[in-house]
């Protein structure tokens, strides 16, 4: 899989840019704030509909500007397709496919599929649960749409059952049949919560079960004096939801747990106006030996986690059968010279890579390839950023 086209219009610092690409390598080479982490973001979008930098999508639209278009071309064995996304201020966003308008904008998923490794990604190892969810989420939707579709769905009903354990709270204090009437309305959400909720826990439990090899692999590669490391899947619901080895998670033993867990906690919901089952409260448990990464790892070890995560969802992909697009946002100047040389081995055996860096001279040399300069220009005191190729 690579890009053969990417065309921006009004998207970060980009007022318009269309630049061809090829298979291989490609190196962005800019100062900081020039705009080269802006043209890895946008693929990033159109791969998995969110930006790896910030959790809304004002901040992606040009200022002045109402509306950000993304399009990219991107080759699969032999099949073109053309992306299309776009991005709206005040309303919702759109999506099309060679030109086609979807109603879905999650119809996309899947037709792009990149890896990204960016300094945020420390976030992973060091951050709150919430970081490492949204990880395993982007992994899974990238597999295709139907995916993401339990996602969203869970995710509505989760905002709808919030707001009504909250009326069910001041109905309760009131008294009457408004409390008969709300309580009964909840055994509803409650059925949905947890229908949509198991299908979210089965696809995150198998996914890092597929997962957790390459992960411990990479690993060990990189870091062969360290802690074996490894991840673990904590659920919520209940530990005895992941499978023995080699099975699959089972979608309607977690339903009925969670039905379980909702029916046990229902009066502590309301009294807190917070939904405590399901999903959104699940972490993925980084390991080093007996200990979790986070907090007991060493700033080496963490990196070394973090770039293992990645590596081993480039190989998680390629399990699948897809040669992912593999993107390098600035990192090779944080990592050490055992890091670098794992990270270009797996760079040079990518069919399309992307890297950006501030200066030509933090990439390791084995890594050749076209290189492209970032530059700002200045007209009538209007800044804009430029691509000038340069071989």
């Amino acid at each position: 899989m690579y890009v053969r086209n990417l065309t921006l219009h009004d998207f970060r610092s980009w007022e318009q840019v269309s630049i061809e690409l090829t298979t291989g390598t490609t190196l962005f080479v800019g100062r900081n704030g020039f705009g080269k982490t802006n043209l890895l973001e946008a693929l990033y979008y159109l791969s998995g509909l969110r930006s790896h930098r910030v959790s809304t999508d004002q901040p992606l639209i040009r200022s002045g500007a109402e509306q950000a278009r993304l399009s990219a071309t991107v080759e699969n064995d032999g099949r073109e397709l053309t992306v299309d996304v776009l991005i709206s201020a005040s309303k919702a966003n759109k999506v099309a496919i060679n030109g086609a308008p979807r109603r879905r904008p999650r119809d996309i998923l899947g037709i792009l599929r990149t890896v990204m490794f960016a300094p945020e990604d420390l976030s992973l190892v060091r951050g709150d649960p919430g970081e490492r969810r949204r990880f395993v989420d982007e992994l899974t939707a990238g597999r295709g749409p139907r995916w993401a579709a339990a996602k969203a769905d869970y995710d509505r009903v989760l905002r709808q059952r919030a707001a009504l354990l909250k009326t069910a709270s001041a109905a309760l204090r009131r008294g009457g049949s408004d409390a008969d009437s709300v309580i009964g309305t909840l055994d509803v959400w409650d059925a949905q919560l947890a229908d949509y909720g198991a299908q979210v826990t089965a696809a995150r439990i198998d996914l890092v079960s597929e997962l957790e090899p390459h992960v411990r692999q990479a690993y060990s590669t990189i870091a062969p004096h360290s802690r074996p490391a490894s991840l673990h899947y904590r659920s919520s619901v209940s530990e005895n939801v992941i499978p023995a080895e080699g099975e699959k998670a089972d979608v309607e033993y977690i339903e009925a747990l969670m039905l379980n867990d909702l029916s046990v906690l229902r009066k502590k919901e309301i009294e807190r106006g917070v939904c405590l089952v399901g999903p959104h409260r699940d972490d993925i448990e980084l390991m080093l030996g007996n200990e979790p990464a986070k907090g007991f790892a060493s700033h080496g070890e963490s990196w070394s986690m973090a770039l293992s995560l990645r590596l081993g969802s480039v190989e998680l992909a390629r399990a699948d059968g897809v040669e992912p697009v593999l993107m390098l946002d600035d990192v090779f100047a944080e990592l050490d010279v055992l890091r670098r040389e794992k990270l270009a081995e797996v760079a040079a055996g990518a069919e399309q890579v992307l890297i950006t860096a501030a200066v030509a001279d933090d990439i390791p040399a084995q890594i050749g390839g076209r290189t492209v300069a970032v530059n700002i220009i200045e007209t009538e005191g209007v800044r804009t950023s430029e691509l000038v190729v340069q071989g």
